[in-house]
């Protein structure tokens, strides 16, 4: 089955400007040198440290960033270099759910007028249309019908997270990004929106790119795990794999620090040493041998590139730990 995304070797480095004139003086490597691919129907989990660049990669991929460099292909066309014009068609297909739906539903507009808003940019229905459409989206995602005559700020954050996963779903994508949309919601409204997001899935037949830092958050509702860190995968595979069989000492540091559901389990924790070193002055070598308790003098110099360990497994890792 052929991918429906595929990103190969994508960064984002963002200028650090200082002086009179404000020039480039060094470059944040927020995203640098990332490969993953997405099938159709399928969850892929993206997990790492805040500020690892997930985020900035989600942005990437729906172009909401444009990329210093990198490919992204989706349904076999490449987005990266397209025009707005030539992107619109694209961005019925591709969508994204926002970490923070304060920040991203407009407090001026109803909730009506949010949700219909992607008929009116593309071209999509008439009013009385558009207004049975959105009842329909608010209906599935387990709000009133009422409730379009409403404000955001008149919503808990669980019912205004429904609401940005209405908007994502109104032009009927096919992959939709997910950056952290469970992150700041209270834990039983997280479980009501990873199933209902599980459910969607299960109805409509999307593709998520679900970001979060939560790896047992991951494993519920991703089909392959990546996990990332200073920019780049160190380690992809299916999430029973990385569970059970984590190669990365990153990863298994990771997996320690999750909470086992037996109480009785006593899981060995990991503690890293030292801090993530900084995106705009990165470690030579291996960007985690900083930190690595089986770091070597290879290490230091020479940069691992995403291998196939196992069948279906890759990791970044100069020793099959």
């Amino acid at each position: 089955m052929a991918d429906l995304l595929e990103v190969r070797d994508l960064r984002m480095h963002f200028p650090v400007r200082g002086g009179v004139l404000m020039r480039a003086k060094a470059w944040n490597r927020a995203v640098d040198g990332v490969t993953l691919s997405v099938r159709p129907g399928e969850t892929v989990g993206l997990v790492g440290e805040s500020g690892c660049g997930k985020s900035t990669l989600g942005r990437c991929i729906v172009r909401l960033l444009d990329a210093t460099s990198g490919q992204v292909t989706f349904e076999g066309k490449d987005l990266t270099d397209l025009g707005r014009g030539q992107l619109r068609p694209i961005r019925r297909h591709l969508q994204m759910i926002f970490q923070d739906p304060v920040e991203s539903l407009n407090s001026r507009h109803t909730v009506g007028q949010i949700l219909a808003e992607p008929f009116v940019i593309h071209g999509i229905g008439d009013p009385a249309w558009r207004r049975q459409r959105v009842a329909e989206l608010l209906t599935r995602v387990g709000l009133p019908a009422a409730a379009a005559e409403r404000y955001p700020f008149e919503f808990s954050g669980g019912q205004r997270q429904r609401i940005g996963i209405a908007r994502a779903l109104a032009v009927e994508p096919k992959l939709i990004v997910c950056d952290e949309p469970v992150s700041a919601l209270d834990v039983s409204i997280q479980s009501q929106i990873l199933n209902l997001l599980v459910d969607l899935q299960r109805e409509l037949g999307l593709s998520y790119l679900f970001i979060a830092h939560n790896l047992a958050v991951v494993k519920y509702i991703s089909d392959r795990i990546a996990i990332m860190y200073l920019g780049r995968i160190v380690e992809f595979a299916d999430a029973e794999a990385i569970h059970e069989h984590p190669r990365h000492p990153y990863t298994k540091a990771l997996l320690s620090a999750v909470l086992p559901p037996d109480p009785r389990h006593n899981r060995q924790r990991i503690v890293l040493k030292g801090d993530v070193p900084s995106s705009i002055h990165p470690p030579g070598g291996c960007p985690f041998h900083t930190r690595c308790p089986y770091a070597t003098d290879r290490c230091k110099v020479d940069v691992p590139q995403l291998r196939t360990a196992a069948p279906g497994h890759e990791v970044s890792c100069h020793y099959d730990l």
